[in-house]
C-alpha cells in the first residue's frame, strides 16, 4: 500500500505496504528485516542444507547454487496460497512497473485455477482485448507450449515482451467446441484506469479498468471532468468495476472515500499486530448524495470488491450485475537478500460490516446476467393524440419535455450490454425519485 497522510497506519519495523489485487495487477515494495522473534526450524534446515549438498555433488550435470535456492523459496511460497509467491528480480520491476500503469506486453489478467490458468480480463484497449480474448476464457497454450503445470511467474514471463513482437495463445471457451488461437502483439501499455462519459439528463459513467498507485487521483478529476460537462452537480452516477482485477489497496480507500462521509472503508486482520488496520472515510461526498449504481461481475476481484462492500455495507450505492471474483486476502510484497523479494498473504480483509468476501465474493443487490437486450416485436399501437379530433393539451404545447436517449458508452451499443442498460434505468429512476 502506498502510504498517505490520509491513510498512514502505524506498524512496526518488519511489517510492510500491503497491497491486494490479483497476481500481477499492482504492487508495492520496501526492504525489510528479518522478525526478530522468528523461530527456525533447525532439523528441517539441515534437511534442507544435505539436499542441497547432494544435489550439488551427485546430480548428472553441474547446477547452478542461485537456481537451486530461488526453486527452494518458490516452492516454499507455493505450498501456501495462490497469490503468494517468488518474485525473481526481473519479475519484482515488472510489478512495480505495472503498479505504476506501465509495461511491455499483452494486457491480460489470469488466476490460477486446478493447475491451469483462467483469465480475470482483457484490460481496456490492450492488445488482449483488441484481439478478443475474454474474461473466463481458459488459458491453455503460450506459443507451442502448454500452460498446465507451469508457474504464475512463467506466464507472465512468456507474456511479457518488447512491443512489436508477437505471442499465440491458445484458449478453451465455454460454448465454443474446438480451442481458438489468437496472435496477440505487444505494446507498451499505459494504463489510465480511469475512463468518464456524460449520459443523459446529468447521469455520469465511470469505468475504472485496475487500481493503479495514482487511480483515487484519477477518480476525483474525473468526477471535476463530469461535473465541469455537466454544468453543475450530477443527478447520478454509474461506477463501472466490471473486470477490474484489483491493484493497491491506498488506491482502493481514496476511490471508497470520495463517495462517503464516514464510516469504515475496509478492516484488515492478520497474524501479527501490524496487519490489522481499520480504514474509515473522511467528510466531503464528491458527488453531494446523488445516487450510485456500482457494475460488477465474476472479473471483480479484490480491490475492487473493497470497493463495491464498502459503498454497499454504508448504503452508499446499489450494486448491479453478477458474483464478484471473491479475492479477500492481502498481500505484502517483502524484499529479502539479493535482487528477489516475496509476495505473501499477510493478511484478510473485511467489509465494514465484518463480512469477508474470501472465496463467495459479493452478491450484487440487483443480479443481472450478462447478455444482449432483445427488443419486443414492433406491434401496431394508437394512443389518444392519433384519435380523429383529439383535445390538445395546452399545457405540453411548446413546452415538451426533451431527454437524450443512451445508445451507447464508450463505443459500446446499450443494446448489447443488459447490465450497463439496467443501471441506466435503475438510475434515471432512483434520480427522479431523488429530485
Amino acid at each position: 500500500m502506498y502510504l498517505s497522510t490520509s491513510y498512514q497506519m502505524v506498524r512496526p519495523r518488519v511489517l510492510l505496504p500491503l497491497l491486494f489485487g490479483l497476481a500481477f495487477s499492482g504492487a508495492a515494495m520496501a526492504n525489510s528485516e528479518a522478525p526478530d522473534n522468528a523461530t527456525l526450524p533447525l532439523t528441517e534446515l539441515q534437511a534442507l542444507t544435505d539436499a542441497l549438498a547432494r544435489i550439488k555433488a551427485n546430480y548428472v550435470e553441474p547446477v547452478d547454487d542461485k537456481q537451486l535456492l530461488e526453486g527452494a523459496i518458490a516452492g516454499m511460497l507455493a505450498t501456501l496460497d495462490p497469490h503468494s509467491s517468488y518474485l525473481p528480480g526481473k519479475d519484482l520491476q515488472r510489478l512495480t512497473e505495472m503498479t505504476r500503469g506501465e509495461y511491455s506486453g499483452v494486457g491480460l489478467e489470469v488466476a490460477p485455477e486446478n493447475g491451469q490458468f483462467r483469465v480475470i480480463t482483457a484490460m481496456d484497449d490492450s492488445p488482449a482485448q483488441k484481439a478478443g480474448v475474454r474474461s473466463g476464457d481458459l488459458l491453455l497454450r503460450i506459443d507451442s507450449e502448454l500452460t498446465r503445470g507451469l508457474k504464475m511467474e512463467d506466464i507472465v514471463n512468456r507474456l511479457r515482451g518488447d512491443a512489436g513482437s508477437k505471442v499465440t495463445v491458445q484458449l478453451a471457451r465455454e460454448g465454443s467446441a474446438q480451442p481458438i488461437e489468437l496472435v496477440l502483439v505487444r505494446d507498451n501499455i499505459q494504463t489510465a484506469s480511469v475512463r468518464q462519459e456524460l449520459l443523459d439528463n446529468g447521469i455520469g459513467y465511470l469505468r475504472l479498468s485496475q487500481f493503479q498507485q495514482d487511480s483515487g487521483i484519477e477518480v476525483i478529476n474525473a468526477l471535476q471532468k463530469l461535473k465541469t460537462s455537466n454544468k453543475g452537480a450530477l443527478r447520478g452516477l454509474i461506477f463501472d468495476l466490471r473486470n477490474n482485477p484489483g491493484g493497491v489497496l491506498g488506491a482502493a480507500a481514496a476511490v471508497a472515500d470520495a463517495f462517503l462521509t464516514d464510516g469504515v472503508i475496509v478492516s484488515t486482520k492478520g497474524r501479527v499486530s501490524g496487519s490489522n488496520s481499520e480504514l474509515r472515510a473522511r467528510p466531503d461526498d464528491l458527488l453531494d448524495g446523488a445516487p450510485m449504481v456500482v457494475l460488477i461481475n465474476n472479473g471483480s476481484a479484490s480491490a475492487a470488491e473493497i470497493v463495491a462492500g464498502a459503498l454497499q455495507d454504508n448504503h452508499r450505492a446499489i450494486l448491479v450485475g453478477s458474483r464478484s471474483f471473491g479475492k479477500g486476502s492481502v498481500q505484502t510484497v517483502q524484499k529479502i537478500s539479493g535482487d528477489g523479494a516475496i509476495k505473501l498473504t499477510t493478511a484478510r480483509y473485511y467489509t465494514p460490516s465484518g463480512r469477508s468476501i474470501q472465496a463467495s465474493g459479493i452478491e450484487p443487490d440487483v443480479p443481472v446476467a450478462a447478455g444482449k437486450l432483445v427488443a419486443d416485436a414492433p406491434r401496431p399501437s394508437v394512443r389518444e393524440a392519433d384519435l380523429p379530433h383529439a383535445l390538445r393539451n395546452q399545457q405540453a404545447d411548446g413546452n415538451a419535455a426533451t431527454t437524450v436517449a443512451v445508445t451507447s458508452v464508450n463505443g459500446r451499443d446499450i443494446a448489447e450490454d443488459i447490465q450497463l442498460a439496467t443501471a441506466i434505468n435503475l438510475l434515471r429512476g432512483l434520480a427522479v425519485l431523488q429530485k
